[in-house]
């Protein structure tokens, strides 16, 4: 028998606009996206309720990272000042952050597991740490 694993996930969009430093094509030209990010949190036990986390809990958490680039050049708002916006760079920042505000929180039972970004319908960029 396998070691317990539950896991949920949030899902959110936000519009923002970004350019790839030193692409060289197209993608170097400022342009938007209605960006989708998909937050994984797992535990290997539920709380006392039977959750992982409450949903509204993991909302408020993805939602307070999304706010900061939503409608906003990305590359005017650090990190992403110093690094390259691009969706595996994002799903890496969700990834870090979301980790550090779950941290205090039930004593570290719960973590990301993996982040989501898509860029649009048909372009998707996962982090994990394994």
């Amino acid at each position: 028998m396998g070691v317990p694993v539950y896991e949920v996930s949030k899902e959110f969009v936000f519009s923002a606009a970004h350019q790839i430093r030193m692409h060289g094509g197209k993608c170097e030209r400022l342009h938007g996206h209605n960006w989708r990010i998909r937050v994984h949190a797992r535990a290997g036990a539920l709380d006392r309720i039977g959750m992982v986390i409450d949903f509204a809990d993991l909302q408020k958490i993805a939602a307070e990272l999304c706010a900061r680039f939503d409608h906003q050049n990305m590359n005017e708002v650090p990190p992403f000042t110093e690094v390259n916006t691009t969706a595996e760079n994002l799903a890496r920042f969700f990834y870090v952050e979301g980790n550090r505000r779950l941290a205090g929180v039930d004593g570290g039972r719960v973590t990301v597991s993996k982040v989501e970004v898509w860029e649009n319908e048909g372009s998707l960029a996962v982090y994990r740490e394994e």
